[in-house]
């Protein structure tokens, strides 16, 4: 769910207001529907601050205030008469998203840890801020360091909210500042596993894990985890490297692993569960993983471990399920449009659970059929140039056959095809090429189509309990898309591997706000979606707000500057309303010439 910003004009005047829109799919494709449309908050109603309070009774909460910046005192007052012809606004900046930014980061007690860990000794910037300037600008508008230091920084308030003047944020020092944070990952991942767990109570006992790649621009000739392999990002062109990360099954992060850029799947798991373990202890683990991961070797390790797992296996194993796919009973609905049912497996060790799912038979048809038309032109044309004695020789022939069903594999067993000798020869033809449809493959397409198999030594869960939380790999997936869309984690700039794995470590902070800021928002009745809220804080500025003074000749030429947050419109009121948070009116203020 998400929010959607609605305008109406009425008697002259223009209305706003947020309505809450969910997607759903249906059998013609997505649609949205409004499920409620949000007011003003009322009287007695819980603000989105307040729930999330709950988890933090009898705990310190970030200090001086969670979102204000540092009280500055105010110049002595004086009696002044202005000049309101000459009032003007100057210096129009970005205050909203990197103020809630800034919050998030007290949220998270980060300033507090990055206080703690990172060195201090004579340094002109506190390291704590420059790192708060980094996560924020990847929360914010992920660009690269020279972007954050000629552009982004001098556009936002945040040398009002640090004290950290525009000048003093250069290349340099935010490289000397990402080389201090490394070290401090596993600081960082076991401090944020404490304060998630205050702020949100998460259940670690189920962890999905997955992998992703990401890859560079560059040569990376410093960088010995940039390998070429199988690119998610369809850029096989590149050095990439593998990311592994761990979630619960609220999508809330709890640790991630780099890999070089050629290693398979299935052989970063036994590194995951090892560090995982260490973290959280091993019993009441259920790890719920991707046919991709799954291997032999790996779920003989978690059984020696004691360790439970929901996973999903390769689609050969279909095969063995044909007469349980075709049979009509024993299938229960788990949601719209997707059945279950058991099905047998290893004597009282194992179940495997069969799903099939409407949509994905849709899409899987489609993609099958594009590979069969494919692949019965490419016959067709082999006939033609058979005909017109082009095609003579067998070996060739066969090997042109062999190119043709390696590149449409889905569809290789679609045909069965014979290529025979003419004797005597027919005119210029010397070979024969005749295909047929499969009989046996097009009925096992029918029943396969759609479905897949998973598999658990779960044994006393059924199969609608099973399948749930094996879906809930979608959690990975969509990690896996904010960071690379929202965070921009794809490309990396960056040759050196120390600095590789800094972005990396900047880019997982950032998602660590990410989600506490959704998570804030489904409390808060807010959907779940934290990019339009965010591009609406966005449109919050500060700026100067420049008075003159009307004093005598001697004294003349004196201004009275206010640096002020610009008030918020009433659709804005009402998103502050919900999370519980009001805006400081004034930053500073300066009396000059």
């Amino acid at each position: 769910m998400f929010l959607r910003r609605f305008r109406k004009r009425c008697s002259g005047k223009t209305h706003s207001y947020w309505a809450l829109v969910e997607s759903y799919r249906t059998e013609r494709g997505s649609r949205q529907r409004v499920v409620c449309y949000l007011g003003a908050l009322k009287p007695g109603e819980e603000s989105g601050w307040d729930r999330l309070g709950d988890n933090l009774q009898g705990k310190a909460k970030p200090a001086p205030s969670l979102f204000d910046p540092p009280v500055r005192p105010d110049p002595e007052p004086e009696v002044a008469t202005i000049l309101p012809k000459k009032v003007r606004l100057e210096n129009l900046r970005d205050f909203g998203d990197v103020w809630l930014a800034l919050g998030l980061w007290r949220l998270l007690e980060l300033d507090v840890l990055m206080a703690k860990v990172l060195p201090s000794g004579r340094e002109e910037v506190p390291w704590a801020q420059m790192a708060a300037i980094l996560v924020a600008a990847r929360f914010c508008g992920p660009q690269s360091e020279l972007h954050i230091e000629q552009m982004w920084y001098r556009d936002t308030s945040l040398a009002d909210l640090l004290g950290v003047s525009a000048d003093k944020v250069h290349t340099d020092r935010m490289y000397a500042c990402m080389d201090f944070l490394l070290p401090q990952k596993e600081a960082l991942e076991k401090h944020l596993k404490g304060r998630i767990g205050e702020l949100f109570a998460p259940s670690c006992e189920l962890l999905l894990y997955d992998v992703t790649s990401t890859y560079f621009e560059g040569k990376c000739q410093d960088n010995p985890l940039a390998k070429r392999g199988y690119s998610r990002d369809s850029r096989p062109d590149c050095l990439q490297i593998c990311l592994g990360l761990v979630v619960t099954p609220d999508g809330l992060p709890l640790g991630y692993e780099v890999f070089a850029g050629n290693r398979h799947d299935s052989t970063t798991l036994e590194e995951i569960v090892t560090k995982m373990e260490a973290k959280y202890g091993r019993s009441e683990r259920v790890w719920v993983m991707d046919r991709g991961i799954v291997s032999e070797k790996n779920l003989a390790f978690l059984r020696d471990r004691q360790g439970k797992y929901i996973v999903g296996t390769p689609k050969a194993q279909l095969r063995h399920y044909e007469a349980q796919m075709v049979e009509k009973a024993e299938w229960h609905a788990v949601e719209n449009g997707v059945e279950v049912k058991l099905v047998s497996g290893a004597e009282g060790t194992e179940k495997y659970v069969l799903a099939r799912s409407a949509a994905r038979r849709d899409k899987e048809k489609a993609q099958t059929d594009r590979f069969v038309s494919r692949l019965e032109e490419g016959l067709k044309q082999m006939q033609r140039s058979m005909e017109k004695g082009r095609l003579k020789d067998s070996g060739k022939a066969h090997e042109r056959l062999g190119r043709l069903l390696e590149k449409n594999w889905r569809a290789k067993r679609a045909f069965v095809v014979k290529i025979e000798p003419i004797e005597p020869a027919e005119g210029k033809a010397v070979l024969r090429l005749q295909y047929e449809p499969n009989a046996e493959w097009s009925e096992y397409r029918a029943c396969a189509e759609g479905c897949y198999l998973l598999r658990t030594n779960l044994v006393d869960l059924d199969a609608k309990t099973l399948w749930k939380r094996y879906i809930q790999l979608t959690d990975v997936e969509w990690a896996f898309r904010i960071t690379k869309e929202e965070l921009k984690i794809r490309p990396i700039w960056h040759q050196k591997e120390n600095r590789v794995k800094s972005h990396i470590l900047i880019c997982f902070m950032a998602y660590v706000m990410w989600k506490t800021l959704e998570q804030w928002m489904h409390r808060s009745g807010l959907g779940d979606a934290p990019r339009p809220l965010l591009e609406e804080f966005a449109k919050i500025k500060s700026g100067d707000v420049v008075l003159p003074l009307q004093e005598p000749t001697e004294q003349s030429g004196r201004e009275l500057r206010l640096r002020c947050v610009v008030e918020p419109d009433e659709a804005q009121k009402v998103l502050l309303n919900r999370l519980g948070l009001e805006l400081p009116r004034r930053l500073r203020s300066s009396l000059a010439k």
